[in-house]
């Protein structure tokens, strides 16, 4: 008996089916959906981790006072008053309730413990590249290439300035509500609706409200339809090179197969975004011009500016791509060489016709327009301070470039096959590079003297500089090194307000009262910055005070009182001058806001004698008592106060 065994023919190694098949992207994730949320807590893991020294800085003497420091409505917390405050304030030449808002919530939570500040600052920025990433996936259908842009905009050198500095929240704040609005425009182009678009103007009019430098958001909205969005219509189809250089389907045909439209009802859709737009522009320039923030032509001149402007673009374009010697401030030139001017323009002028010759990548034309236009505001069109540039201004329009290398560099690498981790591994190299530099560029915001000591050795001629660093100086007792750098600062420029106060003030100290009092005459006919005019009226009031000349003193203290700036030492002098006169509801006025703002003893010495000569001995006995609770040494705070008074007999 025998049996025959029938052997099957093997099945071919590509029929069979494995067992276990990785999901769509592959790794460890078992969906798209987890995908993004590893790589969303990655993005922001590794911006937490790398400006996390920003914590060990100070606050720092460039416009931390004004923000922050000195301000009294800020320093508040939010009560009430600071809120209408907010709202009606042009202070600091802007018009900004929410950031004003901002500061003094974080008053309110930290006090002036420094690093609060600095880390809702850091928390912004973080947020703010998270929205990027997401909303550049959503958008366009591309995940490691819309990871790639988030990531340069979360560790480029160029934006430590925005986040390691307290007073620019606006900036981080501002870019937070813009990059919401443009989420909140995606959602709206899904399904157009009349709720919807009111969610996107109130989104961009909290941008508004945080810093005019997002006005231009109607235009980059334009850009977006272009591209990725696809809504504007075209008149033929697609080329091939241009299906090609979508990539997907789906970004081919339109975000979300949304419908298309032609160009005049896509602008008609934007009027009321761009109504807004113009009514901040408005009242922005009349901020500045009542806060003495614009300079006028005969400070530079319209070709100058036309030339720095020129300049200024490519100035930002080769920081991007190299970022060295990246300084808090760029002194504004009192001239450009030809040859540097012609160069920037000849620069501009070939990106942009390679730009419109490979226009079929649309996402070059979205990212060169997107930076030439959204730098508009902030570029020197319009001059607003003594700056020629500033890292802060590139913080919207460095997207745009981001954009345009990554998409062009990751369709390079397809059309030669490159290898997918090659790719990869010279994109986290480029990551590297750049977040050593932001490393470094961060300790050097971590006090003032080093801030501006750096600024002086990379920006030379920098006569903002040598003021803020001389500042500096003063603050750690080192006077004799600081009239040096304002010295200085008046031969670089003479008709600098700030550095004439300084030296007044200096003169003052060194009881050189006629010299003192020569700069600050000298300041009121330069300056148009309303705190330095007002400083300079305080300060020659003192002076007068000093020489007993009375009258004068206090006209010059309703002077600077009048441009709504409060001196603790003029109300006291006011006060003195009150008493002298026996107008003792005038001192108990003056000295009662003098301790409201400087509380201490003899502060309080003075109320209660005031309170007491007009009559009000329950409140005088109110005013002792708070002075002995605040005096050491009761018999010596009477004394000081007893000389105080003394002055003016």
């Amino acid at each position: 008996f025998s049996r025959t065994l029938a052997i099957k023919p093997l099945m071919p190694l590509a029929a069979i089916k494995p067992a276990f098949k990785l999901p769509e992207g592959g790794g460890i994730f078992h969906s798209p959906a987890q995908r993004k949320v590893v790589l969303s807590l990655m993005l922001v893991v590794v911006t937490l981790a790398l400006y996390n020294p920003v914590s060990r800085n100070g606050f720092v003497n460039f416009d931390d006072d004004r923000y922050v420091i000195d301000n009294p409505q800020v320093r508040a917390g939010l009560r009430g008053s600071t809120v209408s405050w907010a709202f009606t304030s042009l202070e600091q030449a802007n018009w900004h309730p929410l950031t004003w808002l901002s500061h003094a919530l974080d008053c309110q939570l930290f006090q002036l413990n420094p690093i609060g500040h600095h880390y809702i600052n850091l928390l912004l920025h973080a947020a703010n590249a998270l929205l990027l990433f997401l909303i550049l996936q959503w958008f366009t259908g591309y995940t490691a290439r819309s990871l790639m842009v988030a990531a340069l905009f979360a560790v480029h050198p160029l934006n430590v300035e925005s986040v390691a500095w307290v007073a620019e929240r606006k900036n981080v704040l501002c870019m937070f509500f813009f990059l919401l609005a443009l989420a909140a425009y995606g959602w709206y182009v899904r399904r157009p609706g009349i709720v919807r678009y009111i969610v996107v103007g109130l989104l961009f009019a909290f941008g508004l409200m945080s810093k005019p430098m997002v006005i231009t958001f109607p235009f980059v909205l334009l850009l977006l339809d272009y591209w990725p969005l696809g809504r504007l219509r075209r008149l033929e189809p697609p080329t091939a090179t241009e299906l090609r250089s979508v990539g997907q389907p789906r970004a081919a045909r339109g975000f979300g197969n949304t419908a298309c439209y032609p160009t005049w009802k896509l602008c008609l859709e934007k009027l009321p975004l761009l109504t807004m737009s113009a009514g901040s522009a408005v009242i922005t320039m009349i901020a500045q011009k009542e806060g003495g923030a614009v300079l006028t032509s005969a400070v530079h001149a319209p070709l100058l500016r036309l030339e720095n402007v020129i300049v200024g673009y490519a100035f930002y374009l080769k920081k991007a791509v190299w970022p060295s010697r990246l300084a808090a401030l760029y002194p504004y030139p009192h001239a450009l060489p030809s040859w540097e001017v012609a160069t920037a323009a000849l620069l501009l002028v070939t990106v942009t016709c390679v730009v419109l010759i490979y226009r079929e990548h649309r996402y070059l034309v979205v990212g060169w327009f997107w930076y030439l236009g959204t730098m508009v505001p902030m570029i020197g069109v319009v001059q607003v301070g003594n700056q020629a540039m500033a890292d802060r201004y590139a913080y919207l329009p460095l997207i745009g470039l981001f954009v345009m290398m990554v998409w062009a560099a990751a369709e390079w690498a397809e059309a030669r096959h490159a290898s997918a981790k090659l790719l990869g591994a010279g994109g986290l190299a480029v990551l590297l590079a750049l977040a050593v530099v932001t490393h470094i560029q961060l300790s050097y915001w971590h006090d003032d003297l080093t801030l501006w000591s750096h600024a002086l050795a990379v920006a030379p001629n920098n006569f903002v500089a040598e003021n803020n660093l001389a500042s500096a100086l003063i603050r750690r007792g080192r006077s004799d090194e600081a009239i040096g750098h304002f010295r200085a600062a008046s031969a670089l420029e003479p008709q600098d307000a700030t550095s004439q106060l300084n030296l007044g003030i200096y003169a003052q100290e060194h009881g050189d009262m006629q010299q003192a009092a020569g700069r600050y005459l000298y300041v009121l006919q330069l300056a148009t910055d309303t705190q330095l005019r007002a400083s300079a009226y305080a300060n020659l009031g003192t002076v007068y005070f000093a020489q007993r000349e009375y009258d004068k003193a206090e006209q010059n203290f309703d002077s600077a009182l009048k441009l709504k700036r409060v001196f603790p030492i003029a109300l006291l002098d006011m006060g003195l001058i009150a008493e002298k006169n026996n107008d003792w509801k005038r001192a108990v006025d003056h000295f009662a806001h003098y301790v409201a703002l400087d509380p201490n003893d003899v502060g309080y010495f003075l109320l209660a004698h005031a309170l007491h000569q007009a009559g009000r001995n329950e409140e005088a006995n109110l005013a002792y008592q708070q002075a002995q609770r605040l005096s050491n040494d009761i018999g010596e705070a009477q004394r000081r106060a007893a000389s105080v008074e003394a002055q003016v007999q």
